[in-house]
């Protein structure tokens, strides 16, 4: 039986505690990428190696299809978090400890900025989820990524770390608890150390989680986010393909000085 299957509203403080002694990791799993009982696995893996939580979702909308008993799976099998990472009110599950509600601040369409929040927003509210409130921001990559072709985004440049701050200082005073500067999924470049660095700067102090992901292939690259400024690393596609490199990235990751 999992310790917090019972607790509610509890990940938030959770968290908290969790960086008061460090950096964290979370691993991200696509439901669309693999059975079930497989993504249960990966994360059972993760857990042991070390992650601090797992994120479930993607950028399909074909998730829904497998994603309540994805996330049934993976609680049965793991006792931390499952927090959903949805790309649409069809990526909310009753059965997770909760979400991360996030507006893809650059998108140039209404669906990703607001719209799906709205319809996902009563789903929440009767599933009784802890909410996470988090402003999402696309940085180029080097190439197209699903998430920017699916959710209409105008990346952040990479020699534009302004850009990044400003979008960040408004997720502030939205009042967001989390900022996640996003690569995107198989991107050939992660973000920019520079770009982490000043974001980290304009929201220190205020209580706000950074949050770094996306083409972090190697604990060399995440140990540069760490040193940056980042509060939370996120990998995926790594978690499913090269499961060494992983326990190699949690390892240096909870290792790294919290700055």
């Amino acid at each position: 039986m999992r310790l917090f299957r019972k607790k509610k509203k509890w990940v938030m403080k959770y968290i908290r505690k969790r960086r008061k002694g460090g950096v964290l990791h979370f691993t991200l799993i696509d439901p669309d990428k693999q059975k079930p009982e497989e993504a249960a696995k990966l994360a059972l893996e993760a857990e042991k190696m070390g992650t601090d939580a797992i994120m479930v979702g993607g950028s399909q909308a074909a998730q829904a299809m497998f994603l309540n008993e994805t996330v049934e799976r993976i609680k049965e099998a793991c006792n931390i978090p499952v927090i959903l990472f949805p790309s649409s009110h069809s990526g909310i599950s009753q059965h997770a400890d909760a979400v991360f509600f996030m507006s893809l601040l650059n998108s140039r369409s209404l669906t990703y900025l607001i719209e799906e929040q709205v319809k996902g927003a009563v789903m929440i509210k009767n599933y009784d989820i802890e909410a996470l409130p988090m402003g999402y921001l696309i940085v180029e990559s080097g190439k197209l990524t699903s998430v920017a072709w699916a959710g209409d985004v105008r990346p952040l440049p990479r020699d534009k770390p302004d850009f990044a701050v400003a979008y960040a200082l408004a997720a502030k005073y939205f009042g967001m608890k989390f900022v996640y500067l996003e690569a995107g999924s198989g991107a050939e470049m992660c973000v920019p150390n520079e770009m982490v660095a000043a974001t980290r700067k304009a929201l220190n102090g205020n209580g706000i989680y950074l949050i770094v992901g996306g083409g972090i292939r190697d604990a060399k690259s995440a140990l540069e986010k760490v040193k940056a400024g980042a509060d939370i690393i996120v990998t995926g596609t790594i978690a499913e393909k090269d499961p060494e490199t992983l326990g190699k990235i949690i390892k240096v990751v909870k290792k790294a000085k919290a700055k």
